[in-house]
């Protein structure tokens, strides 16, 4: 994928083109792979025409169908910006016919990557530190002189580590954030020496700090969390190199989701199971719950938590829940006869305890 173009504004293009022309448009990628198309069927396969007028440079036009891989008959036109290849166009049809689209396409594609860094270029301050932190953690494209020279401007060295930090307020059906709550927290960042940071609607703050740094002050963040423990969680995530900031929002998100029963700060250098639970996609997961925790009420996934949470040992779980041995007892015992897992039992315990963390 070209670092001017994504496949939302690309998709947006064709389909514009398609209305004029009434034939397919391709995107094609210098690989050769098509990343936007008025065919859905056709995105993500390969174009060999694409990729040799992508290495070539020049336009070719086909005038048989199938003649090469993943192609039709038509026109193929490289899209250059700033003196660089980004895109081949392709246009189903008759050459004598379709050529004029294309270089229509090639126009159209050009005057709106301009129109897009000239925008970008034209944001204030806080807009700015918005858009390339989500730019960033969303993986959008952003142009690398502007991303360098404001990456430069907020002292972040695109060759040192960062971790990204997400603060997240626990009211979100608040009618607004409070001014001294939105002022502590811009003292905070200051502290930690974060200068793109951002406030994404309606109840999370994102902030960029050096790993050195925060290494130096995790004590000011713990602290924090810790005064604000009934208003917000934080969570930080890995340590990566600014353009892998993505990895790192990720991680920072698992380690809000996992956060024990209490608590509000956690850091994603903590966590080892639930990155793997993170991986196992939805459908699976339903599954896996249906199966061990469907039948079991509230009051009996509490009961599991705090007996899991004191490893499992009876004389701890009743020091935490106030009741007697017998009744502990009872209550996982009937746990066992509703769900056909028990808690008691190793193995039985491993899905359960699981089941609980996804």
């Amino acid at each position: 994928m070209t670092s001017y173009i994504t496949r939302t504004l690309a998709q947006q293009i064709v389909d514009t083109v398609r209305d004029l022309c009434g034939q397919n448009v391709n995107f094609i990628d210098c690989s050769g792979i098509i990343f936007a198309s008025t065919d859905a069927d056709r995105i993500g396969t390969f174009h060999e025409v694409g990729q040799q007028a992508a290495a070539s440079g020049s336009v070719i036009e086909v005038r048989e169908n199938n003649r090469f891989t993943g192609t039709q008959q038509g026109v193929n036109l490289p899209v250059y910006h700033n003196h660089r290849l980004i895109a081949v166009i392709g246009i189903t049809g008759n050459p004598d016919e379709v050529r004029k689209y294309a270089k229509l396409a090639e126009r159209i594609t050009r005057l709106l990557i301009r129109e897009k860094e000239l925008d970008a270029f034209n944001r204030n301050e806080a807009e700015k530190k918005s858009y390339i932190l989500r730019g960033l953690i969303e993986q959008e494209d952003i142009h690398p002189d502007y991303l360098r020279e404001n990456l430069a401007k907020w002292k972040l060295n695109e060759k040192s580590s960062c971790q990204l930090l997400r603060l997240r307020l626990n009211d979100t059906d608040a009618p607004s954030l409070s001014p001294s709550l939105d002022s502590a927290i811009q003292n905070l960042f200051y502290r930690l020496d974060c200068q793109l940071f951002t406030f994404v609607y309606p109840n999370e703050y994102l902030a960029v700090v050096n790993e050195e740094v925060f290494h130096h002050s995790r004590q000011i963040l713990v602290d924090f969390a810790q005064k604000h423990i009934d208003t917000l969680c934080i969570a930080v995530g890995n340590p990566v190199l600014i353009h892998n900031l993505a990895d790192s929002a990720f991680s920072a998100e698992i380690a809000l989701k996992s956060l024990p029963t209490g608590t509000n700060y956690a850091e994603a250098s903590s966590l080892d199971l639930e990155l793997i639970l993170a991986s196992i996609n939805s459908r699976n997961k339903k599954a896996f719950l249906e199966k061990t925790l469907d039948k079991l009420s509230p009051e009996d996934l509490k009961l599991l938590r705090i007996y899991f949470s004191c490893d499992m040992s009876l004389k701890k779980t009743c020091e935490e829940t106030f009741l007697h041995k017998n009744t502990i007892q009872y209550q996982l015992n009937h746990i066992y006869k509703k769900c056909g897992y028990n808690p008691r039992k190793f193995q039985d315990a491993v899905r359960l305890y699981l089941a609980l963390k996804m």
